[in-house]
């Protein structure tokens, strides 16, 4: 894992890179987390996502080929709903 960061760093010095906290409801188990995941690794754009049940948030780590709005969708997909509540 270090070694990708350190390959990719480069790129993510130069893009755009932002950090979405997003509170996600429905959550009822570690499934739902997984299930989540998923949905968000699969978005074009997406470097990391981090999805908590125990405080109800994903966070994600996205370049400028994600939106917001994409985010939002990926959750939805999975069956959850989701707001985002800051961006860095």
């Amino acid at each position: 894992m270090k070694y990708l960061f350190l390959l990719l760093a480069p790129l993510l010095l130069f893009a755009g890179v932002h950090i979405a906290q997003i509170k996600v409801s429905g959550m009822t188990c570690p499934l739902c987390t997984t299930a989540i995941k998923k949905s968000l690794m699969k978005t074009p754009g997406v470097l990391r996502a981090k999805v908590k049940l125990n405080s109800e948030t994903a966070t994600v780590t996205y370049d400028d080929n994600a939106t917001q709005k994409a985010l939002l969708q990926a959750i939805e997909k999975a069956g959850y709903e989701g707001v985002v509540v800051s961006v860095e």
